[in-house]
Formats: C-alpha cells, sequence, structure tokens
C-alpha cells in the first residue's frame, strides 16, 4: 500500500474504531486482574527500519529490569533490521505485510490467533499516535497498555485504551522517549502522565560489533569484482548513501549535490573509493548517480550486499555520508563515522546514536514533521537541503578524508 493510503485509513477508518474499541476494552478490564509479574512484554512498531536501533536501548532496558522476555511486531519488509542487534530472538518477531489492505487483513487474524498463543503481560507501542497501532496492541489481549497519549493536544486522538499513559516529549531524543515507555513499566505507579523520571545520557549507548576477516574479505571481494584495481591496502572506501524511504521523500539531499560531492572527493583524493550504497530496488537511481559522476573509483554498490552484510560494509569503510534514513542508524553499531543530512525532521530528536555528525540548516520550517501531523508535511520544496552545498558538506567531511 501507498504511505498516503495508510494515512487516510489510519485516519477515517481508525478514529471511529478506536472510539469503539475504547469502551469495549475498558469493559474487559474491569474483569481482568493486574498480573503479579510481567513475563513477556511485546513491543510494537510498524513503520521505520531505523526506529529498531533507536529503540534497542529501551527494549533492553526492559529485557534487563523486568527479566521479560521480549516480542515484536513490524511489518514484513522492516524485519532485517530487528536482526542487527538480535535484541529480540528472531523466533519472538511477527511480520504483516503491507503489499495490499486484504493481505494486511489477513495478516491481522493470524496475529491475532499468534497474541492468543503467547498470552503477553504487556505491549508497549513505540508508534508516534498511530491509530492502527493502538488497535493491535489492544489485539495483543495484554493486560498493560503502554504508549503515547495525546492528554490536551489537538487532533492525536486514537481512543482511550492505554493503561500506561505516556506524555510524549517533542524536546528530547525519540530513544529516551522510547525509554520512557518502558519507565513508566518499571515504575507502575498509576503517574499522570508518564514517566517523571531523568533518563541519562549514558542509557542510549548501544553495543559495537565487529566484522571478522572473513566477512570483511566478502565486502571486498564483491568491490573488486566491479573494479579490479581496487586494493584493500592502499585504497580507503567512502560510503554516499542517496536514499531515503518513500515515507518522506522530502528528507533527499538534491542528487546534483551528492553527484558534485562525490567528483569533489574523487579529485582531492587519489586514494578514495566512493561505494553508492542503496537496495536492490534503488541500484537504478545509483546507476544514474555513478553515470553522472563517471569515474572508475566510483562503483554503483546499491544491491550488493545483503542486509546481514551491512555491519561488514560499515566496518570497512572510512565514512559515510547519507540522508536521514536508516544506513545512519543502522551504522550506529560500528565505529564508522557518518555524517548525516537533515531537513524536514530536526537530529535533536532523530539523531544517529552512533558516531555521526548532524549537518542542519536549522531554517525557521524545519522540522515541518512530527507526531502532530503524523509526520505529513505540506512542503514540495525541501529548501532546508538545497541550501546546504556541497563545497559545505566536503569541508565538514574532509578532517575524516
Amino acid at each position: 500500500m501507498q504511505v498516503s493510503t495508510m494515512r487516510k485509513i489510519d485516519f477515517y477508518a481508525g478514529i471511529p474504531l478506536t472510539f469503539i474499541a475504547t469502551g469495549i476494552v475498558k469493559l474487559f478490564d474491569l474483569f481482568r486482574r493486574p498480573p503479579k509479574q510481567i513475563k513477556k512484554i511485546l513491543f510494537i512498531e510498524m513503520s521505520e527500519m531505523g526506529s529498531t536501533i533507536l529503540a534497542d536501548p529501551a527494549m533492553r532496558k526492559a529485557r534487563d529490569k523486568l527479566s521479560a522476555e521480549l516480542y515484536f511486531l513490524i511489518f514484513k519488509k522492516n524485519k532485517p533490521s530487528l536482526d542487527i542487534l538480535k535484541t529480540i530472538p528472531s523466533e519472538n518477531i511477527f511480520t504483516i505485510r503491507e503489499d495490499n489492505f486484504i493481505v494486511f487483513i489477513l495478516d491481522v487474524l493470524r496475529y491475532l490467533v499468534w497474541c492468543y498463543k503467547h498470552k503477553f503481560t504487556a505491549a508497549i507501542d513505540l508508534e508516534l499516535f498511530s491509530r492502527a497501532t493502538a488497535l493491535l496492541s489492544v489485539f495483543s489481549n495484554a493486560r498493560y497498555r503502554v504508549g503515547y497519549y495525546a492528554f490536551h493536544n489537538e487532533g492525536l486522538y486514537r481512543g482511550n485504551m492505554l493503561t500506561h499513559k505516556v506524555a510524549y516529549n517533542p524536546h528530547i531524543h525519540i530513544a529516551k522517549n522510547f525509554i520512557a515507555l518502558v519507565d513508566a513499566l518499571i515504575l507502575n505507579n498509576n503517574e499522570l502522565p508518564y514517566t517523571k523520571v531523568h533518563i541519562e545520557d549514558s542509557e542510549l549507548e548501544l553495543p559495537k560489533i565487529k566484522s571478522d576477516s572473513t566477512q570483511k574479505q566478502v565486502i571486498y571481494d564483491k568491490i573488486k569484482k566491479l573494479q579490479p584495481e581496487f586494493n584493500a591496502e592502499q585504497h580507503s572506501i567512502v560510503l554516499i548513501n542517496p536514499n531515503a524511504s518513500d515515507l518522506l521523500p522530502q528528507r533527499r539531499w538534491m542528487p546534483e549535490y551528492f553527484i558534485s560531492l562525490m567528483k569533489t572527493i574523487l579529485t582531492n583524493h587519489p586514494n578514495r573509493y566512493i561505494l553508492i550504497t542503496g537496495s536492490t530496488g534503488e541500484r537504478e537511481q545509483a546507476n544514474k548517480l555513478t553515470a553522472e559522476v563517471n569515474h572508475s573509483r566510483c562503483l554503483n554498490f546499491a544491491g550488493q550486499t545483503k542486509f546481514s552484510e551491512l555491519i561488514a560494509l560499515y566496518n570497512i569503510a572510512t565514512l559515510m555520508v547519507s540522508n536521514d534514513s536508516g544506513p545512519g542508524h543502522f551504522s550506529a553499531v560500528t565505529e564508522l563515522r557518518t555524517f548525516i543530512l537533515f531537513g524536514p525532521e530536526t537530529p535533536k530528536l532523530y539523531g544517529s546514536l552512533g558516531n555521526s555528525t548532524p549537518i542542519y540548516s536549522e531554517l525557521a520550517c524545519s522540522p515541518c514533521v512530527s507526531a502532530n501531523n503524523h509526520r505529513n508535511t505540506p512542503c514540495r520544496n525541501n529548501v532546508c537541503l538545497q541550501v546546504i552545498k556541497p563545497d559545505y558538506v566536503y569541508q565538514l567531511i574532509k578532517p575524516s578524508l
């Protein structure tokens, strides 16, 4: 389904459904006792691959503090992001397809059976005011339901089905907001609103993953297959990620800017190879950029690696320049130096937890997407990224080159 279609369904069907479900849930809760122990926790985050990395500190805290078994509900196409850190065992992950509405409904029915089988104690909804995930948390049949509640914010209605109503804070990093959800479950003292605790920056640390020589050699061999003159001992690798999901295409830096930046790097640094990364579906776009750069040390690497091989790629590279998208978060589990371009969103909320530098123009209109508008914007002219010029970015990354 297209993003616009999902938004319409969430609005026009979600509001009445959550209103009806509220009354039913309240009635059922009257006859259900609170659990003595939180044994199984279901996390729900459907739409963003990078968010699973940002939520990892929260998930590890839930596992360690509550000694609970963790489960996860996610769109099928985004599941590989959970396989990076493996905080959630693969057998504990349920996926829903979004190919079309009928397939989606069939998978929701399978989800109901899965939930009945596992008998979850708590469901934590990581999405920002999505009605669909609010309903899915109710369908989990968990006695405790934790999520963000609108309180006095207008236009964010998604029923009144939460047992732990957490105040979403747009002034702290989203990873801390995720931890606040877990803290609400840990404290479990009926606060209004949750969570009245200070979350330390140290809680946001991610484990680092190293790649062995065999894993690295697989990537080197793929580079040499594209360009036999590549020598791992003589050449260093710069990664360029020009992609961003269709959820928010305004996050994409101009293709001509990427081309200019790559040409400058190749001209001034003769021992650098540039790999343009992306999925198989993004290979055509990467091919156009490669053709425009027209240099033997600029290679189209989109679709060349399996998702499981990304970490090895990040471990052999010198640096990466990326749009604000998944790779900037996936690389956070390595020591890779990353430079991430922000426009319609702010690094104060969505910055990578890794070794990264945000590049952000801070225009008066930016960020223009937030929880309050369900990450939808009227902007079709992303000046916030257009004003970030290639020469400026090159000067920022030059010391790392």
